[in-house]
């Protein structure tokens, strides 16, 4: 049971009762006829070969709210394409499979890119635009819910709790983003959230300019979370990162469109475990590397839409305030853990803070080298304005695929 602390300026719904999942699914099968769902799973191929997708999938086949379940799937030739339409055939709700590497869908988007609207660089935050775009066009769903293909503890309660803020029609809310406790039985989990952004949400409250989106993002106990449920007219005007910026992204995009008053965060279990990413101290291309770069430019692009001016000095003031932040909250962390029973090597959180310190000062270098860079994709709105006929054409593509 979590506590009644509201922290920050965003409402938080916990889960304080063992209310049974039935229970709920009920309340949103009463919603369901005025608020129609729809679900996103954005997938690599290589997740419907591990445990967690599998998973996934069956309890997925007992929810009897969604009335569409649209399926994006990258890295996947012919035969797997042919694999993939086999594994979620029994899904009973209508479902989409987009074949982003799909010669239909290739050219789609080469039709894009000559209009200098294509996602500029393949990844989840590519997949899911597509899977909006298509949500938006095909479906009558007045929301939809999105989360990752490789959670190793998902239950069908989760997703319930993540639609239920934004589906009952006495609610305010228009976006929910789900939180949860990142343990094992033996390890405490969530690195990039307790050793990145964490610390330099709290070092960018000290170097910059009194600022409430630092405040809101400080608003959410795991901003990090891929899992999150909105309505129609909030994806309509979104504009999203296509790299590992995403979730921070869609939450930038919704403090720039919507009141506070109607974004909530949602306690969707008491525990989470999925795949987890290496930290790749070598190649700041690949895992936790890469994502910290991503993620921390995908906060300097917003707080410089907001007027913050950055420079190298700033940015190395910014790395040491981080540091020192960093290094005293595994103290902490170091301290929670042996309390509850876990594992925390210290040595290893502090080589993880030193590549995330030394990632700040390359996505500061990044920003202000590429002064020019358009980091978001655009949102479906302008494409049907650039090209009229896209998500006709599109809807016809991923029929055909699916028909073959």
């Amino acid at each position: 049971m979590s506590d009644f602390h509201q922290n920050g300026i965003i409402s938080t719904l916990h889960n304080l009762t063992d209310r049974s999942v039935e229970s709920l699914e009920a309340e949103l099968m009463s919603f369901r006829s005025a608020n129609p769902m729809a679900l996103v799973l954005p997938s690599l191929f290589s997740e419907l070969e591990g445990p967690a997708l599998e998973h996934i999938v069956d309890e997925l086949c007992d929810v009897p709210y969604l009335d569409d379940i649209i399926i994006g799937l990258d890295q996947a030739d012919r035969d797997q394409f042919e694999y993939a339409k086999n594994y979620f055939s029994r899904l009973p709700q209508r479902h989409h499979i987009l074949w982003n590497s799909g010669p239909r869908l290739t050219a789609l988007d080469e039709e894009l890119r000559e209009h200098r609207l294509s996602p500029a660089q393949p990844g989840k935050g590519r997949n899911v635009w597509f899977c909006f775009g298509y949500f938006l066009s095909a479906t009558n769903a007045q929301m939809v819910g999105l989360h990752d293909c490789d959670i190793l503890t998902y239950d069908r309660a989760m997703l319930a709790r993540l639609m239920y803020p934004v589906a009952n029609p006495t609610f305010p809310y228009v976006f929910s983003k789900g939180y949860y406790a990142r343990t094992t039985e033996e390890k405490l989990n969530g690195r990039v959230v307790r050793l990145l952004i964490g610390p330099l949400l709290a070092a960018l409250g000290k170097v910059c300019e009194p600022n409430d989106y630092i405040t809101y993002l400080n608003s959410f106990r795991y901003a990090l979370a891929g899992e999150f449920a909105m309505g129609r007219q909030v994806v309509k005007n979104i504009r999203i990162p296509s790299d590992w910026g995403l979730e921070v992204g869609v939450l930038s995009e919704v403090w720039r469109n919507q009141s506070t008053k109607t974004i909530c965060q949602v306690e969707i279990a008491d525990n989470y475990d999925h795949k987890h990413q290496s930290v790749s101290h070598e190649n700041p291309e690949t895992g936790l590397s890469k994502m910290s770069i991503d993620i921390t430019k995908s906060l300097f692009r917003k707080l410089a839409t907001d007027g913050q001016i950055f420079s190298q000095g700033a940015f190395r003031t910014l790395k040491a305030t981080y540091f020192r932040i960093a290094l005293d909250r595994i103290e902490t962390f170091h301290n929670d853990a042996i309390m509850n029973g876990l594992s925390l090597d210290r040595h290893e959180e502090e080589t993880t803070v030193e590549l995330f310190a030394q990632n700040i000062m390359k996505a500061g270098e990044a920003f202000l080298e590429s002064p020019h860079e358009t980091p978001f994709m655009a949102n479906w709105n302008r494409i049907n304005s650039a090209v009229p006929d896209f998500t006709k054409r599109f809807q016809e593509a991923v029929r055909l695929d699916n028909a073959d």
